[in-house]
């Protein structure tokens, strides 16, 4: 009678697991840096309307909390 046993997992599928890995985590740390040198190296293309209220006095278009 045939025994059911586990597939033999191979080092090199593993191996490319890993680097597959190492891949992903360095491009997301690169986009990440590229990121945070974009929101502080790049001004913004024009200045606040002046005819606006700046964004933390909040919106008119809030919804009321009933309680």
């Amino acid at each position: 009678m045939a025994r059911h046993r586990r597939p033999v997992t191979t080092r090199t599928s593993a191996a490319v697991d890993r680097a597959r890995r190492h891949v992903a985590a360095g491009l997301f740390g690169a986009s990440a840096l590229a990121a945070t040198f974009l929101a502080v190296a790049v001004e913004p293309a024009a200045p606040p309307a002046p005819d606006r209220a700046p964004a933390a006095g909040g919106s008119d278009l809030a919804q009321l909390s009933i309680k």
